[in-house]
């Protein structure tokens, strides 16, 4: 019998999820009745408003929505989001430079295919998500981690940008607020961050997916907005899920200039074709809706956020900087590395994170899913309740 041709070799050496298989197997050990405490997934734990799914109800009942559609997206969907971009990212765009896909996700993938050749390198500030080198590594681009610690607020620097450009530096990655650190770049900085970007031709991906959950007075700039001319070589990531908590509708767009966005839209007729016509008509409703069950999740979000960093910085060896957006902490935890808990010694996060799941049935996300060893990404995007009892058993451990 002859040998079996070999699977793709692309395909074997991208990485799952980190935290998705975190979250999935949280939710297994919880469905086998353990009382697992998850702090691993990025997923608002409020329902969808209720006028979003009448929304969508109603148009369960249009036989026009059990169609093919434009395979951009709906254009009506396509002008809220056109209009969104210029209310809260200060650019003013065509519903035709707008492009509907299947989640966020989608649209990251789509932006590296579009502005990214093989061999290009591709900066990526870290800590990182997860998803962005893997889909780095499928456009066949090089990803180089630019990292920025604690001590930063976890926020690179120009100086740190050019240090690490070469002649093949092609694109960077922006994203602010930060999965998975919460942090959020001032004007000041994201201003600094475009002009050198648009001073070297270099191709911006920003993901925007969580502009609107910023506190303390802070204020999400669009890296188009600080730098207007920066938008003719600019991609703007985002989507509907973590402010209206639709996760699962599965509803994101990418905005771009015209010829970038024929590209991906050329893409996506053969990968995808449209988007579920019910969750984009969903879609429609979150964002030309009222606003005033989004603002209550943020108010909720900012108040649980104040509670994980203070119980956080109860555990002697750990530091957290404050995270001024997303519903993310970022702890440093080297402090707790190296040393014995419960008679297990652990030399990395990774390892730590896996004590901390058997040992007391808490579920965090490691730092090795994000660029360096050394940290932890909890989502504090859970009830209140089980919130802070995570965050005790926790101090308990390592106390």
């Amino acid at each position: 019998m002859t040998d079996r041709t070999p699977l793709s070799r692309k395909l074997s050496a991208i990485a799952e999820s980190a935290t998705l298989k975190v979250d999935a197997k949280a939710k297994a050990l919880q469905a086998a009745g353990r009382p697992v405490i998850s702090y691993a997934a990025g997923e608002p734990d409020f329902p969808t408003p209720q006028f979003v799914v009448d929304a969508a109800a109603d148009a369960l009942h249009d036989p026009k929505n059990f169609r093919y559609t434009p395979a951009a997206g709906l254009p009506d969907l396509r002008q809220a989001i056109a209009d969104k971009t210029r209310r809260d990212s200060a650019l003013e765009v065509a519903p035709s430079q707008v492009i509907v896909t299947n989640g966020g996700k989608q649209a990251v993938y789509q932006a590296f295919q579009t502005v990214v050749n093989p061999g290009d390198e591709v900066l990526l500030p870290a800590p990182y998500w997860t998803t962005y080198p893997e889909a780095i590594q499928l456009a066949d681009g090089i990803p180089v981690e630019v990292f920025a610690g604690a001590d930063q607020d976890y926020k690179v620097t120009v100086e740190q940008l050019e240090a690490a450009r070469t002649d093949r530096t092609t694109t960077l990655v922006f994203v602010s607020p930060s999965n998975p650190t919460g942090s959020v770049y001032t004007e000041e900085e994201t201003r600094a961050i475009g002009e050198w970007a648009l001073a070297h031709g270099i191709w911006v991906i920003t993901d925007e997916i969580y502009q609107h959950l910023v506190y303390d007075g802070a204020r999400a700039v669009s890296i188009v907005e600080a730098v207007p001319e920066l938008a003719q070589q600019t991609i703007l990531v985002n989507g509907v899920a973590k402010t209206y908590a639709m996760t699962g509708w599965r509803v994101g767009w990418m905005v771009g200039p015209a010829d970038a966005m024929k590209l991906a839209a050329n893409l996506q007729s053969h990968l995808t074709s449209n988007v579920n016509n019910i969750a984009q008509r969903a879609a429609i409703a979150a964002l030309t809706g009222p606003q005033d069950e989004a603002e209550r999740m943020r108010e909720a979000f900012d108040r649980r956020r104040r509670v994980i960093v203070a119980e956080l910085a109860k555990i002697p060896g750990v530091t957290v900087p404050t995270p001024l957006g997303a519903f993310y902490a970022y702890p440093d935890v080297r402090g707790l590395l190296g040393r014995e808990w419960r008679g297990i010694r652990v030399e990395t996060s990774l390892e730590l994170a896996d004590l901390v799941l058997d040992q007391i049935e808490v579920a965090v996300v490691p730092g090795e899913a994000f660029g360096p060893s050394g940290y932890l990404r909890m989502s504090y995007a859970l009830g209140d309740d089980a919130l802070l009892e995570g965050l005790r058993r926790m101090q308990d451990l390592f106390s």
